[in-house]
């Protein structure tokens, strides 16, 4: 085929840079990135709700005793068991079970009764471990091609 003027040849997002044509194609055309870069084999995609539900519970310790909180309560559990599904899928089985066991506590539906001292230091230990579990898991990229090609 011949070179297009002034543009890359067409196809050339499947090969190598040179206009050639002639270089084989990569294996998975999804592995480059920016710049050409590799991408990683795994994306941490429950490191931004793991993030947040940090943030809520580190800003939240202070209103532990108020009416306010539920609205806190309501926020950690969606939360928790959003990072719960990215753990069952990075096959983090540990952290899914820890993220469902959050999820029980916080529940505003039905509620624990701990008293006012013990929940803000609980505050702060379900955030530590949601940034924990939020670095921790890794959800390969084979598994999230295969679940995005689903119709």
């Amino acid at each position: 085929m011949a070179a297009r003027k002034g543009r890359p040849p067409a196809g050339s997002s499947l090969r190598g840079v040179s206009g050639s044509g002639t270089e084989p194609a990569p294996s998975s055309p999804a592995r480059s990135g920016r710049g050409g870069r590799d991408l990683p084999p795994f994306t941490r995609p429950a490191l931004a709700p793991s993030l947040i539900a940090a943030i809520v519970l580190l800003a939240c310790v202070a209103i532990v005793d108020s009416s306010g909180f539920v609205f806190a309560r309501w926020g950690v559990t969606v939360l928790s068991l959003i990072v719960l599904v990215f753990a069952a899928r990075g096959r983090a089985w540990w952290a899914a079970i820890l993220m469902a066991a959050v999820a029980v506590c916080w529940n505003p539906l039905a509620v624990v009764p701990i008293p006012g001292e013990v929940w803000a230091a609980l505050q702060l230990v379900a955030a530590a471990l949601f940034i924990v579990v939020g670095i921790v898991v890794k959800v390969p990229r084979e598994t999230e091609a295969a679940s995005a090609s689903r119709p």
